[in-house]
């Protein structure tokens, strides 16, 4: 699911848009709840469906730390002019951001 997730953050253009992906985000945050009940991951890497930051207050201050660091764009990133891709993208960092 983590393509499928990254793609949708950038196809993200418009506030509909925005909520589904907020929508598919949680759904994949449910699942790797449901999947680490059952086969925990070690503590040392990311769960089942890649969340480094499964905690609110991890998710929020690593989404926060990569928006900082690539407000200027990045090597291989530039920032979207679209701001309704640009928060998605955050968001989705939050999820994957170390």
């Amino acid at each position: 699911m983590n393509v499928k997730l990254s793609t949708m953050a950038d196809e993200v253009h418009d506030e509909p848009s925005f909520l589904a992906f907020l929508e598919a985000l949680a759904a994949d945050w449910e699942d790797e709840r449901r999947k680490e009940k059952e086969h925990p991951s070690s503590p040392y890497g990311p769960g089942a469906n890649g969340w480094e930051n499964p905690a609110l207050g991890d998710f929020l201050d690593a989404a926060h730390s990569w928006a900082d660091a690539s407000a200027d764009g990045l090597k291989y990133y530039a920032v979207p002019e679209n701001p309704w891709c640009r928060m998605a993208q955050i968001l989705w960092m939050g999820k994957i951001y170390e």
